[in-house]
């Protein structure tokens, strides 16, 4: 179960708020405001029930609260009730942020205020109970009743912290010149407070900095087996060993938030007002989406030479050649193979024997079942076994009946509170690529000698030592500086560097929620850090590198022009034999492409074709292998096929200047494809040709293009 939350934000709106201070060109409230909506927003997008957000609000022109009778508690208003919070709620607490027109109104009264709201709502129960006061100090603080605050904030487990708007801080290097002295005894009073109750004090600046440090969202342990760890069959060997453990992920890859389908509403548009989006919390501006799938098959004799038929009546079948492999649903269940729940050892290997590139996935860690002290005893006599014996154990690994097993390498690791088993599961025999490549450092000759120096294809001693000095200059491994300013740790250590879409989604997404009217705001350096490496680096490995191009003699290559071939200008073959004579001969001249050998055919044809309308004719029956590919496919089967074709086609007619026949045959592609008429639902085909970029070709490209660069652009769009 997630942990529950009660937080409630204290906002100074104060008319002195409207002020702007110390060079900035936004108010005090908007500026204290980021920090504010970039914490609630974070809250909305979790989409959980049991984080509840409450907002108070002093120094405002009227009184909203459960104390307002008494002495103290004028000017205090209740802006949202503490509960949870959704992207409407936080739309209409934007509407009511806004700087009032005094400046009276007492920031401890409204501290008790929220103390009230969060003991209502959570009791005695289990909660992370919090209260954030954002304040520029200004105004009367009445210090009276500080003891007896600090004693119940404490004695209800609330954790109190205040930020101030250019409030001293020297840790963070900031102090204010020309405080008032209204301010400064504000401040020491707020900080006494703090102190008393053990909360935290500074200033909302340092808050703001550290807005764009990415937030690891914790994740509690998810157990992927429970159960026995076996080495033998203990239901047959009373010597086999049996180890009660529990398993849990180590590293898990994090997903980046999916986008959900919505329409926005127009004017005038029906929509399902009974229905709500799948996931997606409904809005003034958004519409229900619902998908509907239908399944046709070929009929003569239905209109239109289709029918439709029921997902029930449906059968699987396997692609085998260019037919499909019927297997019923009875049958089905026997192609699986049976297994059942297990944590098997089959053997062990030697460190030295394994090769790290077996590694295939995310890695687990495997632990003695909790409260089991027999086998907390066994499994770290394994693992002790295991480290002093330098080895790795190879299991067998089945997390549920009926699931595919897997193997995995138990690697033993031991810290001074924690001993485990990590795992990663290896491939299989299929998994494995194997490829032959050439040696780099030597060079074997066509009579089966072999050359270890002074050939041209082998690095000089010169050269590897050059590379060798600039691969040292480059070394990351401890060019980080310390508090002392001292290189002294790892630079990119992996605690340090966040996956940027993930981040970047996350950012654009909570800022468009509140301010759905302005820019995306500027991807974060620290987004970017590791992207290139540190620029001091690369200046002290300068010269290294410039002595390595030198030994290498690098130099640079001049582009390659881009120009139409003359036929006139062809390449003579080493046999002396005029080619273009021979397949010119009205004999040897290919008029048709051969859709099983497309590609060549084509080039062939379009190389000695004499006249355009020849090359018009092979791009049209090209065009027409391709459609044909496309209706053909049994499912995606022929799309590789189809996209390699349409690629060649595509660079054919940039390379011979004919452009429109390409974006002529594209739009009308695009129209069949979409509509339908080349084998059903090929949405899939053209997602491929976007991710290509196969589109039009624009004048950029290609000079006798008619199409603008935005044009191809907006082609892609359906």
């Amino acid at each position: 179960m997630a942990d529950k939350e009660a937080t409630v934000y204290i906002l100074d709106l104060g008319s002195s708020m409207a002020d702007c201070h110390n060079g900035r060109t936004e108010s005090d409230l908007d500026w204290s405001m980021r920090y504010v909506w970039d914490k609630t927003s974070t809250t909305v997008a979790a989409n959980r029930k049991t984080w509840n957000v409450g907002v108070v609000g002093v120094k405002t022109d009227e009184t909203s609260n459960p104390m307002e009778e008494e002495k103290g508690y004028d000017n205090i208003s209740i802006l949202q009730e503490l509960g949870p919070m959704n992207l409407n709620g936080l739309r209409k607490l934007q509407g009511r942020i806004k700087p009032s027109d005094t400046d009276l109104g007492d920031s401890i009264s409204a501290t008790v205020v929220a103390i009230d709201m969060i003991e209502t709502l959570t009791k005695k129960l289990k909660y992370n109970r919090k209260i954030i006061l954002v304040t520029n100090g200004e105004g009367p603080i009445d210090p009276d009743d500080f003891d007896e605050i600090a004693s119940r904030i404490k004695s209800s487990g609330i954790q109190l912290t205040v930020l101030g708007v250019d409030f001293d801080d020297p840790e963070f290097g900031f102090k204010e010149e020309d405080k008032s002295s209204q301010k400064r005894k504000n401040e020491e009073l707020l900080k006494d407070l703090v102190e008393k109750c053990d909360g935290q004090f500074g200033t909302i600046a340092e808050a703001i900095s550290e807005l764009d440090i990415p937030r690891l969202k914790p994740t509690k342990p998810y157990k992927t087996y429970d159960g026995p760890l076996t080495l033998g069959n203990p239901e047959e060997h009373q010597d086999a060993m049996s180890i009660s453990v529990e398993r849990y992920f180590k590293i898990h890859k994090a997903t980046i938030p999916p986008a959900s389908r919505v329409v926005i509403k127009n004017e005038g548009s029906e929509t399902l007002e009974d229905d709500e989006m799948q996931g997606v919390e409904p809005t003034g501006s958004f519409a229900a989406v619902k998908n509907a799938r239908t399944y046709k098959i070929n009929d003569p004799e239905a209109p239109g030479g289709k029918r439709d038929v029921e997902y029930e009546s449906l059968a699987k079948g396997y692609e085998y050649g260019r037919t499909a492999v019927h297997i019923s649903e009875s049958e089905y269940n026997i192609t699986k193979i049976e297994t059942k729940r297990c944590f098997t050892i089959l053997g062990f290997i030697h460190q030295e024997k394994y090769e790290p590139f077996l590694n295939m996935g995310e890695t687990g860690m495997t632990v003695a079942q909790k409260f089991n002290d027999a086998a907390a005893l066994k499994l770290s006599s394994l693992i002790h076994s295991l480290h002093e014996l330098e080895s790795y154990a190879l299991a067998r690994l089945v997390t549920k009946d009926g699931k595919d097993p897997a193997l995995v390498l138990l690697a033993p690791h031991i810290e001074v509170d924690l001993e485990c088993l990590y795992d990663v599961p290896l491939p299989f025999a299929e998994d494995v690529r194997s490829y032959q490549f050439p040696p780099l450092d030597k060079v074997i000759t066509v009579s089966g000698n072999t050359i270890r120096e002074d050939h041209r294809l082998l690095p000089s001693n010169e050269l590897t030592e050059a590379m060798d000095d600039y691969v040292d200059a480059m070394d990351i491994s401890s060019w980080e500086t310390d508090d002392n300013g001292d290189r002294t740790m790892e630079y990119a250590a992996v605690e340090d560097v966040y996956c940027p879409p993930l981040h970047r989604i996350n950012q654009v997404v909570r800022h468009r929620a509140i301010y759905p009217d302005d820019p995306m705001p500027p991807v974060p350096a620290i987004l970017l850090k590791y992207s290139q490496p540190p620029e001091d680096l690369l200046a002290k490995a300068k010269r290294r590198l410039e002595d390595l191009i030198d030994v290498a003699d690098v130099k640079k290559v001049p582009p390659k022009a881009k120009a139409r071939r003359e036929k006139g200008n062809k390449p003579q073959p080493i046999s002396g034999l005029d080619v273009d004579a021979l397949l010119n001969q009205p004999e040897n001249k290919r008029k048709k492409i051969d859709p099983e050998n497309a590609i060549p055919s084509f080039k062939q044809m379009v190389e000695y074709a004499d006249e355009d309308p020849e090359i018009e004719d092979a791009a049209k029956q090209m065009g027409t292998i391709i459609r044909s590919l496309i209706t053909d496919s049994f499912g995606d089967s022929k799309y590789d096929r189809a996209v390699e074709n349409l690629s060649v086609l595509r660079e054919t007619m940039v390379k011979w200047e004919m452009p429109e026949l390409y974006n002529s045959f594209m739009r009308d592609f695009k129209k069949r494809l979409l509509s339908g008429e080349l084998g059903g639902d090929r949405r899939d085909m053209w997602w491929r040709i976007r991710r290509d970029k196969l589109g039009l070709i624009d004048n950029v490209l290609s000079e006798p293009s008619k199409v603008t660069p935005e044009e191809a652009a907006q082609f892609y769009k359906r």
